[in-house]
This record gives C-alpha cells, structure tokens and sequence, in this order.
C-alpha cells in the first residue's frame, strides 16, 4: 500500500487516548501515530471477525467434546458392569467353597480396602497370589 491510497479524516480522540498513542506507538515499530492507529484499527477488525468465528465454531467444537465424553462414559459403564458381573461370579464361587467367619470377613475387607488406596487401585494378580504365598 502506498501513501498516494491513502486517505485523511478527521479524528475525534480523548486526550488521554492520544497520549497513549504517543506513547506507545515507537514501541510498537511503527513510523508514525497514524501507522499505529491504523494498525489498532487492523487489529480490532480482526478481533470482531474472529469473536463471529468463535461465536460459530465454539458451539460446534463444545458438542463434539460431549459427544467424546457420553461415548467414552458409555463404554466404561459397558465395561464396568461386565467387571462387576465377574466379581460377582468369583465372590459367589469363593464363598461358596470357604467356611470364612464374620470377624475373617471384616479384616479381609480391611486389608483389601488399604491395598487398593495404597495401589491406587492398580489390582495385580500376580502381587495378590505373592501375598497369598507369604
């Protein structure tokens, strides 16, 4: 863009404004106040373009990001409730086969319940029948 494009007009600005510019504009490595008022202009532009773009794809992105989420809950709770299903078979089975007394039970619950926070809930197999060997 050359200067013969451009255009005058009149600018009505606050002072403090125009004091601001004065300012800032050097630090800005622009030649002149003018240069840097057309810039902050140029930039405000772009900022009212891009908040209608946000305004737009905001909405989109947001139920994407739900849909993500509902399919990944729905896909733990499916894997969830298969986990149970064999936690349970395995919890009839034992008790079935063992005589445990009511106090056993209680400190088994205990001990388990200490196991897994200190785990973080990471159950391994193989750690529980070292356990068992001891």
């Amino acid at each position: 863009m050359s200067f013969q494009n451009k255009v005058k007009f009149a600018l009505w600005a606050y002072p403090e404004t125009l004091k601001d510019v004065a300012v800032h504009y050097k630090n800005d490595n622009c030649k002149s106040q003018s240069e840097f008022i057309e810039k902050a202009i140029k930039f405000y532009i772009g900022y009212l373009d891009e908040e209608k773009s946000v305004n737009y794809i905001s909405p989109m992105i947001t139920e994407t990001v739900k849909a993500t989420i509902k399919g990944t809950e729905q896909r733990l709770a499916r894997l969830l409730f298969k986990v149970a299903v064999e936690l349970g078979k395995l919890s009839h089975m034992t008790a079935a086969i063992n005589d445990v007394d009511d106090e056993t039970l209680r400190s088994l619950h205990a001990m388990c319940v200490n196991e897994v926070r200190k785990i973080n809930g990471i159950i391994d197999y193989e750690d529980a029948v070292e356990y068992q060997k001891e």
